[in-house]
Order: C-alpha cells, then structure tokens, then sequence
C-alpha cells in the first residue's frame, strides 16, 4: 500500500477537482441494442454450467495502453497465476468482468489486436465488460466511424464468431444485449451502466429509467443474490486526476432514492489506481464503493494531498462517505468471490498489486494489497 511520507497527509474522503471545465459535449449517441429490452443476459450464455454455490471472478479496469503496454502484459500473467497455482478448479476465476477503458485513446478497431486480443490471448475464462469513455470516443483523423462499433463488435455480438480486427484471434465476440445491459448469475445480479464520453460522465434519461426499474427488479431477488453495479466513471474518488464525479453521484444516489434500493457494492473504473469507499447511509445501510482502475494504463493517478490547494472535499454529496484503503503506486486487479452459506451470501475481494515493474516471468507473486468481505444474512 502506499506509505504515507512525513510532509504530506492524503485525504480520507472523496475529493473534488476544482475548476474543472464543462466537456459534455464530447457526450456520444449510443448504438443500437443487439438484443432485446430489458437487456438481460445469463451467466449460462457466458460459461456452461454455472456454479450455483460458488462464484470467483476477476475484475479489473483501464487495462489498455498506446505508449507503453508493459504494464497491462504484467496484470494479465499475474492473473494467469490464480489459474495455474489453485488446487481446486471451483477456485478458478470464471470470468472477468471488465471495468472499461479496453482500448485508448479512441475507440478504433485497429486498437483491439494490439491492446486486448493479444494480451488477453492466454486468459482461459471469458471477458464480459461495459465500455468506458475511451473505449467510445471517436478519433476524428480516423476513416469515420461511429462511437462504440469496435466495442459492440466485440461484447454486443448477436452471436459467437471470430473478430474481423482480431487478426484470427481464438477468443470470440460475446453476446452482451446492449451497452448497459444486465448480467444474471445464481448469486448476483450485476447491473452494468453506461456512463459515455465526458470526463465526468453522462446518463441519458432513458437508461436513468432503465436503471431505475433493473434496481427494483434486482431488490426482488434479495436475499437469494446480491446486487452489484458496474460504471465506468468513479462516483466516489480521491485522486488527483479526475476527482469524484458528482454527476454520477447525483445519478446512483438519486436513483438509490427514488426506487428505496441501494447495491450491495458499486465497482468503477476511469480512475488509474485501487481505492475502497464505504458510505454509510442515515438508515444505518452501508454500501462499499470500490474503485479499481490500474489494470494496464501506463498512468497512474495518486490519491491527493491535504494540502493541495486543486482538490476540496467540501461537499454535502460526500457525508459519511470514508476512504478505507487504497493503492496508488501499483498496478494490480481484483478477485472477488461470491458463495452461498447456511447464514446467507458472502462477498468478498481482494486487490492484488504486481510486485514488480518490469518482469512479467518474475517468479514473484501479485501482492495483497486489501481485501474486503461483505455478509448479507438470508
């Protein structure tokens, strides 16, 4: 973890950045579903046989990189290692669940190859995902496209076939019915969103409806699964790079509000380090925010100061909101396990930090830099 020095006091709580200019315009249209309305798609369709018990899997955000791909090449073979070194199969991650951010700095299928398809050509599980801002920008001194096409290609396939762009690659396109869309498994429900192009994030009304009824479909099901939402932007961060995004927090806490359902735990990515929240809410409900975007970026981004003058945390929008832990100097990835006990379901993670900078065959193992376990009683 990071050590904190003499001269300086991180922050304990969320930030924001000051003077950050308006760039919703940026804002992108989404594409059109490739499957049907509620969007919904089982784990089954993902991998056979789904464990009805147990549930391990990876997730991880902000994986790719144009500079310096090193760093992504490094996360991936430490996540190889949780396949290789466990006894039991049922241990074995099942998938990865990707935060966003596949590709930078557009979105453009010539990218796909080089910072997804051939890192990822020796990860044996399958990668579902939601898309992040870069993932869906379009570069405009490229042959036109649209935002997201290379993405939908990819995640939002009407069928299982190989990618044009992929250059042969073994690993087929996935069958996600849109780009905020719901995973169904035997123990979660994972409700992925959308949150596209600005730095801060945008949700059209639309999926803000969507949202609202997946979250009281989702509530039904409790306490047989948990629920669990995925964004891209980071609603809740302390970094020196983005900040909190109070749109996304005005978005989740509103629609929090309005159904009378919050998550279990609400993962992001865009933010390039680990970071664990936890807000406690006035009926005493607690719901962990975990941040978990250094999985390849060559960037990373350090938890502010103090005494840095950029960055306040004055902001009603972040009572009760506490930074438990974070790694900020580390690349790294989560595995999370969710499992059925007689008192209820368990979940809990782990963020793994690679040990080294340079060696990918190092024979030195990833790190644990946090874990975390949440107990939600039949």
């Amino acid at each position: 973890m990071y050590k904190l020095s003499i001269s300086e006091t991180k922050y304990k709580t969320p930030v924001f950045k000051k003077n950050q200019p308006d760039d919703s315009y940026k804002y992108q249209p989404l594409p059109k579903p490739s499957g049907r309305y509620p969007y919904h798609m089982g784990l089954e369709e993902v991998i056979t046989d789904p464990p009805q018990d147990k549930m391990v899997f990876h997730m991880v955000g902000d994986t790719g990189s144009v500079r310096n791909p090193s760093f992504q090449k490094l996360v991936v073979a430490q996540m190889l290692r949780h396949f290789k070194e466990n006894g039991s199969e049922a241990d074995d991650p099942q998938f990865l669940y990707h935060l966003g951010d596949v590709v930078y700095n557009f979105g453009e299928a010539s990218e796909y190859q080089k910072q997804f398809f051939t890192p990822y050509e020796r990860y044996p599980a399958p990668i579902v995902a939601i898309a992040g801002n870069h993932d869906s920008e379009v570069n405009p001194d490229s042959k036109p496209y649209k935002s997201l096409d290379a993405f939908t290609a990819v995640f939002c396939d009407t069928e299982k076939r190989t990618i044009p762009f992929s250059a042969g690659a073994s690993r087929k396109s996935m069958n996600q019915p849109n780009v905020y869309w719901t995973l169904e498994t035997p123990l979660a429900t994972f409700i992925g969103l959308h949150s596209n192009t600005p730095k801060f994030g945008i949700v059209t009304e639309e999926q803000r409806e969507w949202f609202r009824r997946e979250l009281l479909a989702a509530d039904k099901l409790r306490p047989e699964k948990a629920v669990i939402v995925c964004i891209h932007h980071s609603p809740y961060s302390a970094d020196i790079n983005h900040g909190s995004s109070i749109p996304m927090i005005e978005f989740l806490e509103g629609a929090f509000a309005e159904t009378g359902v919050k998550p279990d735990v609400v993962f992001s990515g865009h933010v390039h380090n680990y970071q664990r929240m936890e807000k406690e809410y006035p009926d005493g409900d607690k719901v962990l925010f975990i941040v978990a975007g250094g999985g390849g970026y060559d960037e990373l981004h350090a938890v502010a100061s103090e005494d840095d003058d950029r960055f306040t945390n004055d902001n009603s929008l972040f009572k009760d909101v506490q930074l438990l832990n974070f790694c900020d100097d580390k690349h790294g990835f989560l595995k999370v396990e969710l499992e059925r006990t007689g008192a209820g379901l368990k979940i809990c993670g782990e963020y793994y930090s690679i040990p080294h900078e340079e060696e990918i065959d190092s024979d030195d193992p990833a790190v644990l830099a946090d874990s975390f376990c949440i107990s939600l009683e039949n």
